[in-house]
């Protein structure tokens, strides 16, 4: 089996968008009560460090990062949530989630790029995968994976990182942080059409480095899986990545309310299990895996064992 380091913190519970939001910290209880098996208790945990600004900046501007921080201080003046869009909302907790969720993103690269251990799971939120570089959007503050990305190739030296996103929403967010970077490939599975209204199947960027295999509504695990590996898989091994980072939604599953997908547990075992033989063959085995969606909680519970599973080997 292979080490994987654990990094989450007790902040990220404490962003609470409100009564009957589906991003709620139901969802981080969900998935540490995977974590928690015993099959897993071996694995290093860690406390997620704060995200420095300087490292938010290689993907945000200045003026967004400034407009966020004045919301948060709103809200923790004023002990209220404030709005940042029509699907995301702050409260006097957000901040330190936020911060806390970018920075475990970007402790996990440290750990893996710097050979302390191949593989770390970020069990954190918000998620990222919405958040475009000048706009919060659809639950998420800070581009998590892009940020992951871009301080692997800037503080680490990587030329090509691949993030694979199989959340059911295309990950808008990401593309466009990393869509200008040639150093970096976005490769997406996502249902389309669906929220966020991108996505559209086929290859753009600056380098063909955006990869986008659409699946239809209502795709079962048959046609996820000729899709991964017809569309999706061949482009990530092509493309040699030192690091491979996983955007690990896991609303695809058949229980999950907000899209029309029909996926099983054992998808998500099947998928990382691929991913990981990528990044076995291309750079020795490393993998960052960042939690984005998943709402329905006993699934997100299973689907995060599964993933965890294919992770170490197990």
């Amino acid at each position: 089996m292979t080490d994987c380091l654990i990094l989450s913190h007790p902040a990220c519970a404490g962003h609470d968008m409100g009564p009957g939001h589906p991003e709620s910290p139901a969802r981080l209880k969900a998935v540490l009560r995977a974590l928690d098996a015993d099959e897993f208790k071996h694995l290093p945990r860690r406390e997620a460090p704060r995200a420095p600004r300087e490292v938010l900046a290689r993907v945000h501007p200045e003026p967004y990062l400034d407009r966020i921080d004045a919301v948060f201080d709103q809200a923790e003046a004023e002990d209220a949530r404030v709005r940042l869009d029509a699907d995301t909302a702050v409260g006097p907790g957000s901040r330190e989630a936020a911060l806390r969720s970018a920075g475990a993103a970007v402790a996990a690269v440290d750990a893996v790029m710097g050979g302390e251990i191949p593989r770390a799971f970020c069990a954190t939120r918000p998620p990222g995968h919405h958040a475009e570089p000048a706009h919060s959007m659809g639950f998420c503050i800070y581009s998590n994976a892009a940020i992951a990305a871009m301080h692997a190739h800037h503080a680490h030296g990587a030329h090509r990182v691949a993030i694979v996103d199989f959340d059911v929403h295309h990950g808008n967010g990401t593309e466009a942080c990393v869509e200008n970077e040639a150093a970096i490939l976005y490769a997406s599975t996502h249902q389309w059409p669906l929220y966020p209204g991108t996505g559209r199947p086929g290859i753009g960027g600056i380098a063909e480095n955006i990869v986008n295999a659409a699946m239809p509504p209502g795709a079962t695990s048959v046609e996820f899986r000729e899709i991964m590996e017809s569309r999706l898989l061949p482009k990530v091994a092509a493309f040699q990545p030192e690091l491979l980072i996983i955007s690990a939604g896991f609303d695809a599953h058949h229980d999950d309310p907000l899209a029309d997908c029909d996926l099983t547990d054992e998808d998500y075992f099947w998928a990382t299990e691929q991913l990981v033989a990528i990044a076995e063959a291309a750079c020795g085995g490393k993998v960052v895996s960042l939690l984005e969606g998943g709402y329905d909680l006993g699934a997100l519970t299973r689907c995060t064992t599964q993933h965890m599973r294919a992770l170490i080997g197990g």
